[in-house]
């Protein structure tokens, strides 16, 4: 089997549009939206990208065994969270508060045999600085949704960064190459969200080797993993982890503000498909990555079930 790195078997420069939405699983509150552009160039032997100055801090966790391939991927995004009801002006304090998120993203991937590792770091701002209420308006203005009311009680404005390290094993391939399994796990420490999470995807398709890496970029929300080079698959995930702190519940770091309480454990679930050709990619996938039932079920189901669409191009 001849391996190829995604990305490069097309072409070295690609671009990427995400869109998140809970409308797709027809609610509208909670992880309300989010919008994230990435760039991406990969390479492979003597074409091989540096890490970019971001993620270098990270670079002693990695392996000395050298790459196959590297991938540098960044992303701009807007995410906005609401509580379950919009049209109230001042939510009750169990609520999930409302919070907008401004962030850059830079994510370095390390590609091998069977396996692939992530560095990733993230800076951005919370609060009317993320610009989320006047983005929020203009979506609902469209869609002709309901106006949003409680924006004046959102978190206040505040620096958040956020360092990652992940990693994914092709750990199982059928016979046909058709199916295979693959294990994660990543590491996140940060005033945006700090926890540990292992997870196990089980994939049916076509060009599957090409594409697994691809999974390292959707732990960071700023995509979905993608079928490249004329590839398709369906998949189904299931994750497992520990929340040490999140901003979206826990509210703002250094100063009181709206929060809500909720257990640490989570379980999470997804279901997708990906089908490429020529110089494109979708990927279309539901998500909901709080599953135990207890206390805060019906709080952070509203921050975490979201249906999420992206479309990827060569340039």
């Amino acid at each position: 089997m001849v391996f190829k790195c995604p990305f490069v078997a097309l072409a070295e420069d690609w671009y990427s549009f995400t869109m998140d939405n809970d409308l797709f699983v027809g609610d509208d509150n909670g992880y309300s939206n989010g919008f994230y552009f990435s760039w991406i160039n990969s390479g492979t032997g003597e074409n091989q990208f540096a890490p970019q100055l971001m993620v270098r801090p990270l670079l002693w966790s990695l392996d000395s065994i050298a790459s196959l391939a590297t991938v540098n991927s960044s992303t701009i995004g807007q995410t906005m969270i609401t509580p379950s009801d919009i049209t109230v002006e001042v939510p009750d304090e169990d609520e999930l508060p409302y919070t907008g998120l401004l962030f850059y993203n830079s994510t370095y991937l390390s590609v091998h045999k069977g396996f692939a590792d992530s560095l990733g770091t993230t800076i951005g701002v919370v609060g009317p600085a993320s610009g989320a209420e006047a983005a929020q308006d203009l979506v609902h203005s469209i869609i002709d949704s309901q106006d949003p009311k409680g924006w004046d009680t959102q978190l206040d404005n505040e620096l958040v960064f956020e360092f990652s390290r992940g990693r994914v094993w092709r750990s199982w391939v059928s016979a046909n190459e058709g199916f295979d399994i693959l294990l994660d796990s990543e590491a996140r420490l940060g005033t945006l969200l700090s926890s540990v999470e292992l997870g196990i995807t089980f994939r049916y398709g076509d060009g599957l080797a090409r594409s697994y890496p691809t999974l390292l970029l959707s732990s960071s929300r700023i995509t979905n993993p993608i079928a490249v080079n004329q590839g398709w698959y369906i998949y189904a995930n299931i994750k497992g982890g520990y929340i040490f702190n999140q901003i979206f519940a826990d509210g703002n770091t250094y100063e009181k503000s709206r929060s809500i309480d909720y257990d640490p454990e989570n379980i999470g679930i997804g279901l997708g498909f990906s089908y490429a050709w020529h110089d494109l990619a979708i990927t279309f996938a539901i998500n909901d990555s709080s599953i135990i039932e207890d206390k805060s079920k019906e709080q952070l189901q509203d921050l975490s079930r979201y249906g999420t669409f992206t479309i990827s191009w060569n340039h």
